[in-house]
């Protein structure tokens, strides 16, 4: 006899690679993708931010930390300087990690505004497969299998991957800054 069973919903879905999470075991890239969001840094530069944040690494743990997030695809050069008869590069993130908890509350705040979200991503989603659902299925049944997930939903992670770039696309471009702006936002975000 089971003393406990309840239904447990899916809350949150993380996507990335196999080799991103990998890149992310280590809170210090996390740090470092959080440094370089905004500014190109050097090795030394990232070094020494992060030893103002409080972690002591050597410079070349430092590089071991870079070049992993490169090799990920998460980090990229961003600039190269000629520097006393060598070549000082700059690196910065192509990657933003948002790793908050929502305050106490905000899920009771944001009901409605998660059901106009909801409501309105249904509509897209069956617009996106009216209009371009042969090309989002031929995109799934050619993804491998992770090693991470042994149930496969690659529909899903498609449209997920293309709702999450639409947001990229509409924060690079400014669109999610104008809206907030507008909004009666006290942090400015």
């Amino acid at each position: 006899m089971a003393l406990l069973e309840s239904e447990v919903p899916i809350r949150e879905v993380v996507t990335t690679t196999p080799e991103k999470a990998k890149a992310l075991e280590n809170d210090v890239r996390a740090k470092v993708l959080d440094m370089l969001a905004d500014e190109g840094m050097t090795i030394k530069g990232i070094h020494e931010e992060l030893q103002r944040r409080g972690e002591e690494k050597a410079e070349t743990t430092v590089r071991h930390h870079v070049n992993v997030l490169k090799d990920a695809g998460m980090v990229e050069i961003a600039r190269l300087e000629e520097a006393g008869g060598g070549t000082r590069k700059y690196y910065r993130s192509n990657t933003r990690v948002f790793s908050y908890d929502l305050p106490e509350g905000a899920d009771e705040t944001l009901a409605g505004t998660q059901a106009t979200a909801t409501e309105e991503l249904e509509s897209l989603v069956e617009t996106l497969y009216t209009e371009h659902g042969d090309e989002i299925e031929a995109v799934a049944r050619e993804m491998k299998p992770s090693e991470y997930c042994e149930t496969q939903h690659y529909e899903e992670f498609v449209l997920r991957e293309l709702l999450n770039r639409a947001l990229i696309d509409l924060s690079e471009t400014g669109v999610l800054d104008d809206v907030s702006a507008g909004s009666d936002d006290p942090s400015g975000s």
